[in-house]
């Protein structure tokens, strides 16, 4: 494993990262909170033990299961080997009393004393002015550290780069930051000058969503070929963040075994400024093709479901992706597996409240619905 300074905090850090977003479920849904316990638990310590030592979560992953599995997960000795990292959910409080309470429970359901690195989860300038700020919540931070209930200070971010240096201008005691960036999203959110910002201001910064969701690591054939056969997808996009040198670390949401593997191998090989001129000018490339095919920049976090009137907005916007990138044929097959379509969106705003993309769905579903109508017109 390769280690790597984190900002100013004087701790090294692996340059994988455990997330624990995705982990495997026995009832074979992503991101259910049906967690498959024994194999989450084979899987979280074979990374620790091939020197993974940053782990995270957060209050609501997996329908609010993902920390209490974590926790036992690094029960026999796994928790001292470690850094934990979970996070806040304020985007969900309504009074500042919910910091301490929501703190206290993460603490229980991890079964530990103290959480190294605390995150304000999603941040975005609206979260920022009417929970942060309204709840008072920085001096919470700051209080629960010098209580010893955790240890570092940082926050999650989706919102544009006005918004990122708003924030992180605007509170001395930060001591890393979590953005989303991959070789796709360089302009997108904080992108890459958001990175370099941080970084200046000796802040640690984690890579979230290096692969987009998975986008990355089975890329649309276009992009598949533009990419050299001498790496991987997935290893290509993961070398793209080790290679600067102001990324900490990078989070890899691992379902299986094998993708831990894999993972792990990349890692052990990655180094800051791996990559040469003709590497990135590659990558620039299929930046290019994918963007002439993305429709919507869904990474099925999920954060939206479920949807008050049944739509699996995630899936529904998979297929109208692969409008762009697939043929129709295959795009009208995979929108018709799904039982509640586009057209039964009421608009009601619920999932754009929370959506980290700021994705529009009251705007999109009637579109896919008209999309696929003529689509299915065609077809017959």
């Amino acid at each position: 494993m390769q280690y790597r300074k984190f900002g100013k905090t004087g701790i090294e850090v692996s340059a994988l990262g455990f997330g624990c977003m995705r982990l495997p479920t026995t009832d074979g849904i992503a991101l259910s909170g049906n967690i498959d316990q024994a194999e989450a638990t084979r899987m979280i310590r074979h990374a620790v033990d091939n020197g993974v030592n940053y782990i995270d979560t957060a209050y609501f992953y997996h329908d609010g299961k993902s920390e209490t599995a974590v926790g036992n997960a690094l029960l026999d000795g796994y928790r001292e080997r470690v850094v934990l990292a979970t996070k806040s959910p304020v985007y969900s409080f309504e009074q500042e009393e919910d910091f301490d309470r929501v703190l206290n429970e993460q603490l229980e359901r991890l079964q530990t004393d103290t959480i190294d690195f605390y995150l304000l989860h999603a941040l975005s300038l609206n979260t920022w002015n009417e929970k942060v700020l309204k709840f008072g919540l920085l001096d919470k931070m700051k209080k629960a550290k010098s209580d010893g209930k955790i240890r570092f200070i940082g926050f999650s971010f989706h919102d544009d780069y006005d918004a990122f240096c708003t924030m992180i201008d605007g509170f001395d005691s930060w001591d890393f930051c979590q953005i989303q960036l991959n070789y796709i999203d360089t302009n997108h959110q904080a992108g890459v000058r958001g990175l370099e910002y941080a970084a200046s201001k000796g802040l640690g910064v984690v890579i979230m969503e290096p692969l987009l969701g998975g986008k990355l690591a089975v890329p649309p054939e276009q992009v598949a070929k533009a990419l050299s056969p001498a790496k991987k997808p997935v290893e290509w996009a993961l070398n793209f963040l080790w290679n600067r040198p102001e990324v900490s670390l990078l989070l890899s949401g691992m379902s299986t075994t094998q993708q831990t593997v894999d993972n792990l191998t990349y890692a052990a090989r990655s180094s800051v400024g791996m990559l040469s001129t003709e590497d990135l000018a590659m990558l620039e490339h299929c930046k290019t093709v994918f963007e002439t095919m993305a429709l919507v920049p869904c990474t099925k976090c999920a954060y939206c479901m479920p949807c008050p009137f049944g739509l699996d907005i995630p899936k529904i916007y998979e297929a109208y992706n692969l409008t762009a990138s697939s043929t129709m044929k295959h795009a009208v097959e995979n929108y018709n597996s799904i039982a509640v379509k586009a057209d039964a969106c009421k608009r009601c705003k619920k999932c754009e409240v929370i959506c980290p993309q700021a994705i529009k769905s009251s705007e999109l579903m009637p579109q896919i619905a008209k999309t696929f109508a003529e689509a299915k017109i065609e077809e017959d």
